[in-house]
């Protein structure tokens, strides 16, 4: 048998970092940590003016720059203190060290190169110098450190100029090797569609002896948007294309002074539009189930696009449901795909069996987990297979098993039917909000399983757009000799 990878859950996405201070937003990261239990969380905006961490001023005629760690240490607080630790991305721009006022997104990170590279150095080793101080150096050698977010586009560096990303990369990488050596240091963070941008960045890390621990890049499966006033709809690839995105750089890199290089896959998810319906839905869950089961055969991590619908790049949510990239909206409400998580956490460890629709695993008590999901037509999600049977043996020892299954589908832990059939109200009263917490969560059943030469016969039916977690234990029977659930009602004589 080999182990289940845990990939999966070694970071999360998140919203720009200043995001972290609201009560909305660390409630939904205490409820992700309960249930699900990532290891890293990243996310925008570190050097974005919403920190307020690059704060130049004049004295006696002078110009001189402070740096201030007011809101990083709390964000930074709170994170470990939910148990979850940083992946850094170095971003954007603040706006006084830009070189230009180029923008992207409602909160207008910049995407143009520092003005002075001497300056950005400086931001950089003194960020990195803080951070060591307050958090102890052992801590922050375990927090990736990531050299800017989609450089390949022009949306996210001016003119996607990949020269001038790699004198920023370069700049960046060395300055935090002189804080410390075995600080981990990667990039380059790239968007689907530009792949040769990671073959001509390794060339240029190999050729110049820049430092490198790690690569980085982001899988998405949708095609272009077609907008709707507050919403895009878009066409999706197989979820098998995230899989092979998953595995280009450790493809791209074989034979090359970078192979062997730890793979993070640093955003990923179906859509990259934060107001696409298609992440509120039951198919969704299903569509991302082989991935998330599997991804980790591909790269080290590989971070779902985000952990929450706080996220304002297109601006405030206009409705509870609005599209988010989150696996719960606003307020907390569970999304099929947050249990798609949940599930998994819940597995053991050691794989017995894997399937085009489910991953079977054990541990040292006996006990049997299976993850299975429905199969998904991607490209009308009407046509997806009303029902499919599933058959699975598991080893068990002792005569009898207890199952308990939880299942969410197109009507069962799923709050955005409710929702949808509540009116789609914007802003839900309470009443409407605890009644969708409700409909969030699975559907649960149980029963007792002979053993039959030591092992157990599953037969399954799925729903359309089903994702279910099969958790099977051997019984020790303890009832009383004495006991007779057939008398419950019987007088005594």
């Amino acid at each position: 048998m080999s182990r289940l990878p845990a990939a999966w859950r070694a970071c999360v996405g998140t919203g720009r970092m200043e995001l972290a201070l609201r009560r909305d937003y660390q409630d939904s990261l205490a409820l992700i940590q309960r249930e699900i239990g990532f290891r890293h969380i990243r996310g925008h905006g570190l050097f974005s003016d919403g920190m307020g961490i690059h704060r130049p001023f004049t004295h006696l005629g002078e110009e001189h720059v402070r740096h201030s760690f007011t809101y990083l240490d709390q964000v930074v607080d709170a994170y470990l203190a939910l148990g979850i630790r940083p992946f850094l991305e170095l971003g954007f721009m603040p706006g006084g060290l830009a070189s230009g006022d180029r923008t992207v997104f409602w909160w207008k990170g910049n995407i143009t190169p520092p003005r002075s590279w001497s300056a950005w150095a400086d931001l950089v080793r003194d960020t990195v110098t803080h951070l060591i101080s307050r958090y102890g150096l052992a801590e922050v050698r375990q927090w990736p450190i990531e050299v800017w977010n989609e450089p390949n586009l022009t949306q996210f560096w001016l003119d996607a100029d990949a020269e001038v990303y790699h004198r920023l990369y370069e700049i960046t990488a060395a300055t935090i090797k002189d804080v410390d050596a075995e600080l981990q240091v990667g990039g380059p963070a790239i968007s689907p569609g530009s792949d040769k941008w990671l073959e001509t960045f390794a060339e240029f890390v190999v050729s110049r002896d820049v430092p490198i621990d790690f690569v980085s890049r982001h899988a998405y499966t949708s095609g272009p948007a077609r907008h709707v006033p507050f919403g895009t709809h878009q066409t999706l690839a197989p979820a098998s294309r995230l899989l092979e995105q998953f595995a280009l750089p450790r493809h791209q890199l074989a034979g090359t002074p970078l192979a062997g290089l730890p793979v993070h896959i640093t955003e990923f998810n179906s859509s990259y539009r934060p107001d696409n319906p298609i992440h509120d839905t039951a198919f969704h869950a299903a569509y991302l189930a082989p991935v998330v089961a599997s991804g980790g055969d591909h790269a080290d991590s590989f971070a779902y696009w985000t952990f929450s619908d706080m996220f304002e790049e297109e601006g405030i949510p206009v409705a509870l449901f609005h599209g988010g990239f989150g696996l719960l909206t606003h307020r907390q409400i569970k999304k099929p795909t947050f249990h798609l998580y949940a599930f998994l956490a819940r597995m053991a460890d050691e794989i017995l069996s894997r399937g085009p629709h489910h991953l079977m695993t054990t541990d040292a008590t006996g006990r049997v987990t299976v993850l299975a999901w429905a199969p998904v037509d991607h490209v009308d999600l009407r046509n997806s297979p009303s029902s499919q049977a599933l058959r699975l043996s598991a080893p068990m020892t002792g005569t009898s098993a207890f199952l308990m299954r939880s299942s969410v589908d197109e009507e069962r832990g799923n709050a955005w039917a409710a929702w949808r059939e509540m009116g789609r109200p914007r802003s839900p009263l309470p009443r409407q909000l605890d009644a969708l917490r409700e409909a969030a969560e699975p559907v649960r059943g149980h029963r007792a399983l002979p053993v039959v030469d030591g092992h157990v016969d599953i037969e399954l039916t799925l729903s359309r757009h089903e994702v279910t977690l099969l958790e099977i234990t051997p019984v020790t029977d303890e009832t009383p000799s004495w006991w007779d659930d057939a008398n419950l009602l019987e007088a005594s004589s």
